[in-house]
């Protein structure tokens, strides 16, 4: 993998230098300049020269910058720092890459290059003015940045393929997904600016510079004028090409925060779709994006229909075993909704209550015939094997691994016999004491309890149970939950008068 990686980036070094330096750059030098065969040979032996320090130099920082990556590809104990490392420099790599164009590449070749240039120069060996050296190193910047823009893109897609290599591994091995840090980022718009503008400044900089030092010569009273028009001439193209790439970034921009914004929300778990449409490859991207919310959406309804169906069948197992109380749970949820509704709660905390109250009792399957199914009153060591199931319950669902987002239903199971007094059990909370869930199911559980008929007792009138509630208000029950369910019954009792 790492010699994989090592031959694609000297390649890429390659190909970018042959177009940049032996391309661009040699075509400028020899036949911008007027030299006779003698001074090309030693200019080329300069340039020989300075390409060996250049590339001691460009090694030298290559091997650091490829470190934390060599570190992990050669070595079987890579810790999870070291992966950490490794993924954010494959990541940063192609900006390495170009920043080791424009460092001891760019200086690795210019310092030994203009110090040779001037010895020769003085030594009368170059036929050259002085000032050429200047114009050496304005044109070696220009070449050193389109060489690095060129290793830049080039090196993009092998890093990014390294950088996936890395993750998986990370994730396999420690069951960590890397992230990169936005402090890493390199942005579409920085991207854009510094290529159109040097896409657009480029050649006219090359030409410039060459015309400079083909023309001025022959007419130098002009120079002056020459350099006005040039100088004005780069403003105007900078300004267009700036406009230009602001144009293109904002016309990219808009899509890609959208599609952003889109997943941002998709991740808190709102499901909207975009409705906007572009006449561009954007457009297939949106309807991309909406297509994998419908489906989302329609998994999501296929999952809580199917989790609905699982409830329901662990009520009606019980229901099966105990036919005095077959509904009672269904029952129970009904009415812990109805006091949900009647407070205004949101659709999501409903949906938790009702998936609650359908639980509330699956405690009693651990509970055994002879006492679940007694036709007689418990007696009291029966009655606190009895009290166990909210307890028995809640073990039950946490041995079945619900997910994380379902763990919010145990309050309810556990705590649904509590008394708002303290006096209930399995904990004996009192008050605020008693998450909220068990609170409101005390209440929608003890009128069901006790409208319910059983073999040793016939059940209590609704009105009877209602009475019961309010005046238990404060004391077993919730003064809010007992105050709303009692409101909402009673709507319920004028309608059905109606």
């Amino acid at each position: 993998m790492y010699q994989a990686f090592r031959r694609r980036i000297l390649l890429n070094y390659i190909v970018s230098s042959l177009i940049a330096v032996f391309g661009v750059g040699s075509i400028f030098i020899f036949h911008t300049l007027i030299l006779n065969m003698q001074e090309i040979l030693l200019l080329l032996g300069i340039m020989t020269v300075s390409v060996v320090i250049m590339l001691t130099a460009e090694l030298l920082v290559f091997r650091k910058d490829v470190k934390p990556i060599h570190r992990v590809l050669h070595s079987s104990e890579a810790s999870e720092k070291d992966y950490e490392k490794a993924f954010i420099s494959a990541h940063r790599f192609p900006m390495l890459s170009a920043r080791r164009i424009l460092g001891p590449h760019l200086f690795g070749l210019g310092i030994p290059a203009s110090f040779m240039t001037i010895f020769f120069i003085g030594q009368e060996t170059l036929s050259l003015e002085y000032y050429y050296v200047a114009y050496a190193w304005f044109g070696a910047v220009l070449i050193a940045v389109m060489h690095a823009l060129i290793e830049f893109f080039l090196t993009y897609k092998p890093s990014n393929r390294l950088a996936e290599v890395f993750m998986k591994e990370a994730e396999t091995k420690y069951g960590r997904e890397l992230q990169l840090d936005k402090k890493y980022y390199i942005t579409y718009k920085t991207k854009l600016f510094v290529s159109i503008l040097f896409i657009a400044l480029f050649p006219v900089f090359l030409f410039i510079l060459a015309l400079q030092i083909r023309a001025v010569d022959a007419l130098p009273a002009d120079a002056h004028e020459f350099w006005s028009w040039a100088s004005l001439i780069l403003l105007i193209i900078s300004g267009i090409a700036a406009g230009g790439a602001y144009l293109l970034y904002i016309n990219i921009q808009e899509p890609i925060e959208e599609i952003q914004e889109g997943f941002i929300e998709a991740g808190k778990g709102n499901f909207m779709k975009m409705e906007k449409t572009y006449g561009d490859e954007f457009n297939e991207l949106i309807n991309g994006f909406n297509h994998m919310i419908a489906s989302i959406e329609k998994r999501d309804k296929q999952n809580n229909a199917l989790l609905d169906s699982v409830f329901s069948i662990f009520a009606a197992t019980l229901d099966a075993r105990d036919e005095y109380t077959a509904g009672h749970a269904v029952r129970v949820a009904d009415y812990a909704v109805k006091i949900a509704e009647e407070l205004n709660f949101n659709s999501k905390k409903i949906d938790f209550i009702r998936k609650s109250a359908l639980l509330h009792d699956i405690g009693k399957i651990g509970i055994r015939d002879e006492i679940l199914l007694k036709q007689e009153h418990l007696s009291k060591a029966e009655f606190e094997t009895m009290k166990e199931h909210p307890v028995i319950g809640e073990r039950m669902l946490l041995e079945a691994n619900l997910p994380e987002e379902l763990l919010p239903l145990l309050p309810g199971v556990r705590h649904h016999h509590e008394r708002f007094d303290g006096k209930g059990y399995p904990d004996g909370l009192k008050g605020a004491e008693i998450p909220e869930l068990g609170r409101l199911l005390c209440v929608a559980d003890s009128f069901d309890a006790m409208t319910s008929d059983r073999p040793y007792v016939k059940g209590k009138s609704f009105e009877k149970a209602l009475k019961i509630i309010y005046e238990e208000k404060g004391t077993q029950f919730d003064p809010v939950f007992a105050e709303a369910f009692i409101q909402v019954m009673n709507k319920n009792e004028l309608k059905q008068a109606e």
